[in-house]
């Protein structure tokens, strides 16, 4: 549970850190399935399947392989995927943590695995999630649980505080090669942007416009990260023009147990 405290000072710097979220064991289990998930993203590419689309590579790892495998870098809707990762998004200290935040209704946005790979994790550049999220107002709540240490040597989370409060705005493209900078921006100022070092099984939570990304990883150690993004049913899908005029969302808490909610797009 978030105390007063802690949710006085998520509202003023826009991020949150949460110790031993996970267990060893937790952990543990969440790394063999990336193992899994790895092996599946091959499969599913050479027979050609649509699925694949949602496994990433590292675009700068060129011909490197992992294990004789690609090296990977995102993989997103890991709840279709993966029944260890659509546990974890309701996770039941997650939830509490989360239900502090927004209240005891959640629904899932967005579900995904970040893989800074061993010597060639890409930078990521410094963005608000909000930018690309068709959802008003932007008060979603993304969580990010570190399944490896963290640190400055490996990439971790670098994060703008107090920034959900500039409104949103553009950051420019957000995956760069190692020796880029996090952004193009020459009339912001950065002095105040710190590291976020995690150990396996802590999470950092952020609104979802705080500014923030992620240094390279040339080091032998890899960054893994599960992500996850909550909304309370108050916050509105707004498409545009090129999206669909509804879309499901998954319930993770409350709403009298639905295992869905249908959002419509105002017309």
């Amino acid at each position: 549970m978030v105390s007063d405290a802690q949710n006085t000072r998520f509202e003023e710097d826009g991020f949150l850190v949460a110790k031993a979220l996970l267990s060893a064991d937790e952990v543990a289990a969440c790394e063999r399935e990336i193992e899994r998930l790895h092996r599946m993203a091959v499969d599913l590419a050479t027979r050609g399947d649509s699925s694949a689309r949602h496994f990433q590579l590292e675009p700068y790892a060129k011909t490197a392989t992992r294990k004789g495998l690609p090296v990977p870098r995102k993989i997103e809707q890991t709840r279709d995927f993966s029944g260890v990762f659509r546990d974890l998004a309701a996770h039941p200290e997650l939830i509490r943590l989360v239900g502090s935040l927004l209240g005891p209704d959640l629904l899932l946005f967005r579900s995904t695995l970040m893989l800074k790979p061993a010597f060639h994790g890409s930078s990521h550049g410094l963005h608000q999630d909000s930018a690309y999220w068709p959802m008003q107002p932007p008060a979603l709540v993304t969580v990010s649980i570190a399944l490896t240490d963290a640190g400055p040597e490996n990439g971790c989370i670098q994060v703008l505080p107090r920034s959900h409060r500039w409104g949103l705005q553009s950051w420019g493209h957000i995956a760069r090669r190692q020796d880029e900078s996090l952004t193009d921006r020459d009339d912001v100022d950065l002095s105040g942007k710190v590291d976020v070092p995690l150990a396996a099984g802590d999470a950092v939570l952020f609104h979802s416009l705080t500014v923030h990304g992620s240094g390279p990883n040339p080091s032998p150690h890899p960054r893994h990260t599960a992500l996850y993004a909550y909304f309370p049913p108050t916050v509105r899908y707004v498409p545009g023009e090129k999206g669909p005029p509804e879309k499901a969302f998954p319930v993770v808490s409350g709403l009298d147990g639905k295992d869905t909610m249908t959002l419509t797009a105002d017309s």
